[in-house]
């Protein structure tokens, strides 16, 4: 898949997510085979860009791969300034939000809102793809509601304005994530538009990645909650796809060094506070498979230091192999 002038050679994506696709996720992503990881959504507000938050979202030291780098907003002249902004600062693909269907982003009229107001819409995509140099890319759902799925009609706009590749969830806004996912609408935007698609939704196995593809014909495919805790899952996709099944499972040597590695980055990248609160929900992600999990998750939520963290982590993984 092309996406610019950027070949994507595996075509597995990690969908951006707040709070959980910083930069230590997006390595382990990358690592485990994701063709490319989208950072988590960025303001096109200014005046929160210096924000502790934003700092570290914006963060991409020492990364390997491409860096893809997600912006919300409703103001075309905003959004383009969000995009230089992120350029200058590393972006190599910038991503346009249209897809994310919270209240506080919503209430704003950003994210899956715009999906209402294609005129806008169609004004924020040729605003800032003309006014960066990089590859611009666009997440949306199929619609707002379900007797609203405009997304074909939001996928020709892109195509024309000069989007390089669309990303689309198989749900309407108003369906928020309740429910099944549904792929016919995302079948027909493919089959409307020549630019790169690529599915998402409710893609939690390999034999699923499989699936979708199959029946939408997307380009590819993007993985979110179903990496939360598995990303050895982008690891299973391109092996199936590849070879037609799947012999590599994660052993529990494999989980634990990887925990660890995980837990050791996120104490790194926010400091030991933040780190060991952040690393808590992705821990139990981890963990939620094997035995004994619950009552560890009780004890592990109560820890308050990294070290401690680490040190029960450890404990745990020794008792679980022997």
């Amino acid at each position: 898949m092309k996406i610019g002038k950027f070949t994507i050679e595996r075509p597995v994506v990690l969908a951006p997510m707040a709070g959980i696709t910083d930069r230590p996720f997006r390595q382990i992503c990358r690592q485990l085979g994701a063709g490319l990881a989208v950072g988590e959504m960025l303001s096109s507000n200014p005046e929160v860009w210096g924000t502790e938050k934003s700092r570290l979202r914006m963060d991409h030291t020492g990364e390997t791969g491409i860096r893809s780098v997600q912006i919300a907003g409703c103001d075309p002249e905003l959004m383009a300034q969000a995009a230089i902004h992120n350029v200058e600062n590393g972006a190599d693909i910038i991503d346009i939000n249209m897809g994310c269907p919270a209240k506080k982003v919503n209430k704003k009229l950003a994210g899956s809102a715009l999906l209402q107001d294609p005129k806008l819409v169609e004004q924020i995509l040729n605003k800032v793809v003309n006014s960066v140099s990089v590859p611009v890319t666009l997440k949306i759902r199929t619609g707002w509601s379900p007797e609203n799925r405009n997304g074909v009609q939001i996928a020709k706009i892109a195509e024309q304005a000069g989007i390089q590749a669309l990303a689309v969830h198989g749900r309407t806004r108003a369906c928020m994530f309740k429910g099944e996912a549904e792929f016919k609408t995302i079948r027909d935007i493919k089959q409307n538009v020549s630019i790169p698609v690529i599915a998402n939704g409710d893609i939690c196995t390999a034999n699923r990645a499989k699936e979708v593809l199959n029946l939408t014909g997307a380009d590819a495919i993007m993985v979110g909650r179903g990496a939360q805790g598995n990303p050895w899952l982008f690891r299973e996709i391109n092996e199936l796809l590849q070879t037609g099944q799947v012999t590599t499972k994660p052993s529990l040597i494999e989980i634990r060094d990887l925990v660890l590695a995980h837990v050791k980055s996120l104490h790194e990248f926010y400091g030991d506070e933040k780190g060991y609160r952040t690393a808590r929900k992705h821990v139990i992600w981890y963990l939620k498979t094997l035995a004994d999990e619950t009552d560890f998750r009780r004890k592990f939520n109560a820890i308050d230091s990294a070290s401690g963290q680490l040190d029960s982590l450890a404990l745990f993984f020794e008792n679980q192999i022997n």
